[in-house]
């Protein structure tokens, strides 16, 4: 009964339609802040998680800009490959040391006739895509084992095997033949045994161990160089815009394709924070709403209020009572916010899954712990606005 008295005392002036309003704008606006906060949950997802790493993808092979200014001077010096090491997007980089001596590689098959002058470069075992192989030589070996991109592999079978007239070959066949190297110096040619040991998508070149470079440049008698043309980096997040902007600003070139992603993030970005500061504005106004709702229902009542504290109410009483009338309300906002956005989370990754894009099916620990503390901030500002205008 005397909830009921305070109802029709206190509570005359609220209508439930307004409030309900307000409360379905509160939703709305739980709903978006929580949407960007999750929709940039799975995007970190995406780009960090194993299971979605891409071996290729984070390794860039990077030279410098080749332009009419640049010819023969295309070197890294020391001081930028140390500013290169110091950025947020590095986690290591290697050396691609060149062979500086003259050679040539056949096959002495006749099956197969192969004939062509070649050059090498060698890297550190650290950044090759090729696993469980012995990569590593000596002058004394059987055969010198060697690294072929997949691009060249693709080239001989549907370009130049079609015009010469000679047979496709497929990975584990190629891995059969024996070539022969020839390496060229002052003491005359001397030759080797060689194996394709694995195909590479990571370094667009013949990779041959670090030993035999150094012996080819030895034999060959040729000036030592410490001089760096390519490097390659492994990096955190090749989608990252601020690589794309070091490498322009320092007249760096690397495969564009594996930058394309950069600008779809600068794009993704920029929806994820439109939507999040669209959503806290509408949570500002949603808090305000309610703020100003409470102190003018508070207000409407002030004689009312005072009566009842004369004939005997407690203020702490009336503050249960209000605050049992507008926190659950709102509460219950709030959830169906969350609610949704888990929903939405779920069928997204039903769907993703489809495309072999793997995302969490539940929302991230940052979405829920977002949810709680705007529950917390909501029931602060209900139990303040309520004690401020009840112990006046």
């Amino acid at each position: 009964m005397f909830n009921s008295l305070l109802k029709k005392l206190i509570l005359k002036q609220s209508g439930k339609t307004k409030i309900w309003i307000a409360r379905g704008g509160l939703g709305i606006a739980i709903f978006l802040l929580l949407t960007a906060i999750q929709i940039q949950s799975n995007y970190d997802f995406l780009l960090n998680n194993q299971t979605n790493k891409d071996s290729i993808g984070d390794f860039l092979v990077i030279n410098k800009m080749l332009n009419n200014e640049t010819i023969g001077n295309t070197e890294i010096d020391s001081s930028l490959i140390l500013k290169l090491k110091e950025q947020s997007f590095t986690e290591s980089i290697g050396i691609l040391t060149p062979s500086r001596f003259k050679a040539s590689i056949q096959s002495i098959s006749d099956r197969f006739p192969f004939y062509t002058d070649i050059s090498f470069e060698s890297v550190p075992d650290s950044f090759i895509d090729i696993r469980n192989i012995n990569f590593s030589w000596k002058p004394d070996a059987d055969f010198v084992p060697v690294i072929v991109p997949n691009m060249f592999l693709d080239i001989y079978n549907f370009q130049f095997s079609i015009s010469q007239n000679l047979p496709q070959l497929s990975p584990e066949i190629v891995k059969m033949i024996v070539f022969k190297i020839t390496v060229y110096g002052n003491r005359g040619p001397v030759q080797f045994n060689a194996k394709i040991v694995g195909f590479s998508d990571r370094i667009a070149s013949m990779l041959v161990p670090t030993q035999f470079i150094e012996w080819g440049n030895q034999y060959a008698d040729t000036k030592e160089s410490n001089s760096v043309s390519r490097l390659v980096i492994k990096t955190k997040d090749p989608s990252d815009p601020s690589i794309a902007r070091f490498l322009m600003e320092n007249q760096l070139n690397t495969n564009n394709e594996k930058l394309r992603f950069s600008k779809y993030r600068k794009i993704i970005d920029t929806v994820v924070s439109i939507a999040g500061f669209t959503g806290l504005i509408m949570l500002a106004f949603s808090l305000l709403i309610f703020t100003l709702f409470i102190q003018l229902n508070i207000a409407n009542s002030k004689e009312e209020i005072g009566l009842l504290i004369i004939l005997g109410a407690s203020p702490n009483q009336l503050s249960r009572f209000l605050f049992r009338h507008f926190f659950p309300g709102n509460l219950i906002s709030i959830l169906a916010g969350i609610f949704l956005v888990s929903l939405l989370q779920f069928l997204l990754q039903q769907l993703l899954q489809t495309q072999a894009i793997l995302i969490p099916a539940f929302i991230s620990n940052t979405t829920l712990i977002s949810g709680i503390v705007l529950i917390a901030l909501l029931w602060y500002i209900t139990v303040k606005t309520i004690k401020k205008y009840i112990y006046w």
